[in-house]
């Protein structure tokens, strides 16, 4: 077990740190009110995340008498008035004030000082994880957390990052009227585009709506046409005939669905591999429609996640076999889309769709066969989750990755450590007192 040195206690207090002491029992058993009033706590309560006392519905025993109410925490006794409580009647029914510091009464509402009142060691501890230096606070200490413990909080970890997703996923859906297929094809464009293009991929989604493209799906040329001439890149004379072709048929499709062209400038190829320009993005994206017509109606059918690959193997126009960039003869070109990169999209447009799907219709099977297919697929391999694996977590599959990724950018960089399982567990020898 990782020793923890205490560094000196500060008198800095937050009130999140109080709500951790509070909902986790960690306060002396032998309250009592600032007039001498003996307290026990029976329910804490329900955090509250809306406007209004901090928990509701709290049981206290208060000089013997039992009392059901709302409990306010506060640093100081006069953040109450600083805060304006004594005049919103949503804290009328407040039957206990928690502060740390006793510093003025708040008429008679019973209060308690916890300065005192629990280990410091906790604090101590919270302390140096929200000013760590390390990658995270707890790298050195994750060896520390049972495999069990660390699954169930990655379990919750992974619903919750599905949860926020889906938020996102009805925004889209409320725009495009609940049409689940252009909002799955703008999620799939948005990734194409991987962190450089991503913008880009989304305007040109806009510009190009999935419906236009459908028109002309089993026209490989046209589609690719399509893609090129919103994207911008069919701007120029060309010299090759493949490129020359697309823009004589843009031509005609400008004209007949009243398309508009994006600046080419919007489209970045620097620091990034030849695989991954716009260009083959486009080509190979032109590919999936032509592939897949439907493409929502089928994948929601889907059962097996290899069935689920195959709608993404697609080979592009022969010209891309050399290219990279019209009239730009490579050594090599890319008219597949990588196995790592078919996942990324799996992972990140399509499960989450499909999970959106499943949450709006409360299909309770669709919603698990979305985790399901997270956990039949390889973890991911980045930064963040090589930096996991070196501190002594085992990743074995891209629902796990997925949850830690979320545990990293949503808690770790944020330094919500008060609500981590793991600062839990290595806080755990500190007991009440």
């Amino acid at each position: 077990m990782t020793t923890f040195v205490y560094q000196s206690f500060e008198t800095v207090m937050r009130e999140e740190f109080i709500y951790y002491l509070w909902e986790n029992r960690l306060l002396r058993s032998d309250l009592f009110t600032i007039e001498g009033a003996a307290v026990k706590i029976i329910s804490q309560g329900n955090r509250n995340y809306d406007s209004g006392p901090d928990y509701m519905d709290a049981k206290i025993r208060i000089d013997g008498t039992l009392w059901c109410g709302n409990v306010e925490i506060h640093v100081s006794a006069s953040d109450w008035y600083r805060h304006k409580h004594h005049e919103d009647s949503a804290y009328d029914n407040v039957i206990l004030h928690v502060v740390y510091n006793a510093d003025c009464k708040v008429g008679n509402i019973p209060a308690i000082e916890i300065k005192g009142c629990f280990d410091d060691g906790i604090y101590c501890m919270y302390q140096s994880f929200i000013k760590s230096k390390r990658w995270i606070a707890c790298e050195k200490m994750l060896r520390d957390v049972q495999a069990f413990t660390m699954l169930s909080w990655c379990e919750r970890l992974i619903v919750e990052r599905m949860e926020l997703l889906v938020a996102d996923i009805e925004k889209h859906l409320n725009v495009n009227h609940f049409d689940w297929e252009e909002t799955l094809y703008q999620r799939i464009m948005h990734y194409m585009g991987s962190k450089v293009n991503n913008e880009a991929f989304d305007r040109l989604a806009m510009v190009l709506p999935l419906r236009v493209l459908r028109k002309h799906a089993d026209n490989k040329v046209q589609l690719e046409a399509m893609m090129f001439g919103c994207a911008g890149f069919l701007e120029t004379e060309f010299t090759d005939s493949y490129p020359a072709l697309l823009k004589r048929e843009f031509k005609v499709m400008k004209s007949k669905f009243g398309l508009l062209t994006m600046p080419v400038s919007y489209w970045k190829k620097f620091r990034m591999r030849p695989s991954s320009f716009p260009t083959v993005r486009l080509a190979q994206m032109a590919m999936v429609i032509h592939k897949n017509d439907g493409m929502f109606s089928n994948i929601i059918e889907k059962h097996d996640i290899k069935d689920v690959k195959t709608m993404f193997d697609v080979r592009t126009n022969s010209y891309w076999e050399n290219h990279y960039y019209f009239e730009k003869v490579s050594a090599r070109g890319c008219r597949k889309i990588g196995d790592t990169t078919v996942d990324m999209l799996i992972i990140n447009a399509v499960i989450p769709v499909i999970f959106c799907y499943g949450k709006y219709h409360d299909m309770e099977d669709v919603k698990c066969r979305a985790l399901d297919f997270l956990e039949e697929m390889e973890r991911e391999n980045n930064k963040v989750t090589r930096q996991f694996e070196k501190n002594g977590l085992m990743i074995e599959s891209a629902r796990q990755s997925q949850a830690l990724l979320h545990l990293y950018d949503k808690y770790c960089k944020r330094r919500r450590c008060l609500e981590c399982v793991v600062f839990h567990v290595i806080s755990s020898d500190c007991k009440t007192i």
